[in-house]
């Protein structure tokens, strides 16, 4: 997925609509199996369109706001793996977006925040809830109070992203990182993926619950069958899922 409105890639309207549309088709599409969030080698996003915003009166934004947050929920509800490959600038909505896939890579400037508080806001398209489950409330408050911007350095000890890497190599790291992911068996991908992002919703019982299901369910596919198949007779990491 692409992010392609020059210079900075501003999040405007269409922009997250056209989100929430790649981020459906991706889900459905089986011959989709893994997805890279990307804004090209300058910038990933720098936020909302804030000239469009400036134009919305309460009355407008209570009306879009449930839209720019299906949007992203959209994207981190894709049943795939999904790694952000981060360039430049991600702040507000950028970052809210970074915050929707699985893994973070980051190029060395890459530069990450929440600067609504700036604007006398606060962020609205998941950022209080994704980046306090992300890297702790503490933190994200820190953060989110601030509106500062850090380095990427400082966001991988803070556990904002998870790999920095030299600018050039970020999307061929990120892609490695998919093509890896993507050779992978897709249900049990998927089955992970749930009962990881489901359980941090809930209490344990209940995420021990969705987790078990899921296992237990993984014992009706192909996929089972040829990863313990192929693991017994050559031994492991040797099998291929369909």
């Amino acid at each position: 997925m692409l992010l392609d409105r020059p210079p900075m890639n501003a999040l405007d309207v269409a922009i997250q609509d056209r989100l929430r549309e790649l981020a459906e088709e991706a889900t459905r599409r089986e011959d989709v199996r893994s997805v890279i969030l990307y804004g090209g080698e300058k910038v990933f996003a720098a936020g909302a369109d804030i000239k469009e915003m400036q134009a919305m009166d309460h009355t407008a934004m209570v009306l879009r706001s449930k839209g720019l947050q299906d949007a992203f929920t959209a994207v981190a509800r894709i049943p795939k793996p999904v790694v952000a490959a981060v360039t430049g600038y991600a702040l507000g909505g950028g970052c809210e977006l970074a915050l929707c896939a699985d893994f973070r890579i980051a190029a060395d400037n890459a530069k990450l925040g929440q600067p609504e508080i700036l604007l006398g806001l606060i962020p609205g398209a998941g950022g209080t809830q994704r980046l306090a489950r992300l890297i702790g409330p503490s933190r994200a408050k820190d953060l989110i109070f601030t509106g500062r911007m850090v380095k990427a350095e400082e966001a991988l000890t803070l556990g904002l992203v998870d790999r920095v890497v030299p600018a050039a190599e970020v999307y061929e790291q990120a892609h490695a990182w998919a093509a890896k992911l993507a050779k992978g068996p897709a249900l049990a991908l998927r089955a992970a993926k749930e009962s990881v992002d489901a359980g941090l919703e809930t209490d344990l019982d209940t995420g021990l619950t969705i987790e078990r299901n899921w296992f237990s369910g993984l014992f009706a596919t192909e996929d089972r069958e040829r990863g313990m198949r192929s693991f017994v007779e050559e031994g492991p990491g040797k099998a291929t899922f369909r």
